[in-house]
């Protein structure tokens, strides 16, 4: 066992020698995002061992007697003629442990500071291939620059009573609107006092705690979520969240038990769902779910069941439980809002730019969006190569970077294939601003004329007339409106064209681009150069 007096001078030493790799750290160059973010996760590795060693030195400090003892074991008493036995006594233990095991390296911590204070070179490709940073997001959050909230919008969506489903840059909107209030005010009392929604903002909670602890490992994300439950317990207890008790303090639209109304609606304990009317309720007691539940139910209490007149049994009414259970699932329901508000509120930029990462990304073709991941699976330059190759070129570039990731874009104009608005004139050209409107596909909207021209021989179109069993030639050629089409059909019949028509739907031909013509269409469309 090694002297308790020189562990704690070696954890003291281990201590300051952490504070200083610490100070190196953070005064390190970090021109990119990445490099930033491998900067601070290593900070954070540091700042959790010297509080371990803290910790561990502070336990030592309070256990007085072994310390005494050390002491006394050390300082033998004037009248003993060795006082010297003691050390000789430890040095021999020493000498036998490097003995018995010759080959122990010594210097452990040495290792340790030297792993996290390591730059990677220009040509570490195995640091690249195994960066352990990036093994902590996934794909679409771009090393912690976008939020992924495709799971939690499509759990939005299937949540009940919430109206329109809004799309995924909608969703985006409306967590950006928590800057103004409490997130998902806009639902209403009954979507927000369901089971589902009680899931889905635990699980938006996990996830966006989870990614503030990812992007910002420096932050005390724990003791910022501490003082949020805090004032929302206090204003929980003062009743100031009229929001979450209207229902239990109004009484208008709280739930009854087990067939009992209060002209609002009636509460199955069995089922763990409320309906609006008797009829409703009257015929659901004879379904599977309900005998099945009401069993599952009846097995779980104490007290016996009355007999149903339907033929089975139903468990006796729990007025008590059930309301502290919607209680309870009232107050979670209302924390995790609360504290999804606050995280939300910081990452306002992050949910902006990941909105406009959204729109560019909807904007590019297939092609260029392989280009584009691609270019993100070349290695990047790190903060070693920036020592390696020149600060000052290193930190120009980073600059650069960063300017064009902001796009100035006021007039809302469509993006071109690098990324970056068209120029007005072009637009203008093209007649991007004007909308052409087609009800043979589905009221669909194409902006520009090209593209409305274009549509005529694309296989949407193509699909809406063979829906109206009519076929797509040129005779059809600018016919936008079911009505039109169907009396243009019936006139060309009168006219004796019915032959021809027939005729020409009878073979079908495919472009390179896999669009699909009757073979008039087809070869009136190659002598115009079109395909």
């Amino acid at each position: 066992m090694d002297s308790v007096i020189e562990v704690q001078r070696q954890t003291h030493e281990e201590i300051e020698r952490f504070e200083r790799a610490l100070y190196t750290l953070l005064s390190r160059n970090t021109p990119t995002h990445e490099a930033r973010l491998q900067s601070e996760h290593r900070a954070a590795q540091v700042l959790d061992r010297i509080s371990a060693r803290v910790v561990t030195l502070n336990n030592l400090y309070e256990d007085k007697n072994v310390r005494e003892q050390e002491i006394n074991a050390l300082s033998a008493p004037p009248s003993q003629p060795n006082d010297l036995e003691e050390f000789y006594s430890r040095l021999s233990k020493i000498r036998e442990h490097h003995s018995k095991y010759p080959d122990s390296v010594a210097g452990g911590f040495e290792l340790e500071l030297a792993a996290l204070l390591e730059e990677p070179s220009q040509d570490d490709e195995e640091y690249e291939d195994e960066d352990p940073v990036s093994l902590l997001f996934s794909g679409e959050e771009a090393y912690g620059k976008y939020l992924d909230l495709y799971a939690n919008h499509t759990a939005y969506n299937n949540l009940k009573n919430i109206g329109k489903r809004p799309g995924y840059l909608q969703y985006l909107d409306i967590l950006l609107d928590a800057q103004n209030g409490p997130v998902h005010r806009e639902l209403s009392q009954e979507a927000r006092f369901t089971k589902d929604y009680e899931i889905y903002i635990k699980a938006l909670h996990t996830y966006l705690f989870s990614f503030t602890k990812r992007t910002q490992p420096l932050g005390d994300v724990h003791l910022q979520q501490q003082e949020a439950t805090a004032e929302f317990e206090k204003s929980w207890e003062a009743g100031e969240l009229a929001d979450w008790k209207e229902e239990e303090s109004k009484g208008k639209k709280q739930p009854t038990v087990n067939g009992s109304t209060n002209g609002s609606g009636i509460w199955c304990s069995a089922c763990q769902k409320h309906y609006s009317k008797q009829t409703v309720y009257d015929a659901h007691l004879t379904s599977k779910k309900h005998v099945k539940a009401s069993l599952k139910q009846a097995h779980g209490s104490t007290d016996a069941a009355p007999a149903n007149p339907n033929g089975h049994s139903t468990p006796a009414p729990s007025t008590s439980s059930n309301i502290s259970s919607l209680k309870t699932r009232l107050h979670n329901s209302a924390l995790h809002t609360h504290l999804v508000t606050s995280l939300l509120i910081p990452l306002s930029g992050t949910l902006n730019d990941t909105k406009s990462n959204v729109e560019r990304r909807f904007s590019l073709t297939a092609r260029e969006r392989e280009q584009e991941l691609l270019e993100q699976s070349k290695p990047k330059v790190t903060s070693g190569t920036a020592a390696t190759n020149g600060k000052d070129g290193e930190d120009k570039e980073g600059e650069e970077e960063e300017e064009e990731e902001r796009i100035y874009n006021p007039l809302k104009l469509p993006l071109g294939w690098d990324g970056k608005p068209i120029p007005y004139w072009l637009y203008k050209l093209h007649g991007l601003g004007v909308e052409y409107r087609c009800e043979i596909c589905s009221d669909f909207v194409y902006m520009g004329r090209k593209n409305f021209d274009r549509h005529f021989q694309e296989s949407r179109h193509a699909f809406g007339m063979r829906a109206l069993g009519l076929p797509n030639t040129k005779h059809f050629h600018e016919i936008t409106k079911i009505e039109d089409a169907l009396a243009l059909a019936e006139k060309l019949k009168q006219e004796g064209k019915h032959e021809v028509y027939e005729q020409e739907t009878m073979e079908e031909l495919e472009d390179d681009e896999g669009n699909v013509y009757n073979r008039k269409t087809y070869e009136d469309l190659k002598k115009q150069g079109i395909i």
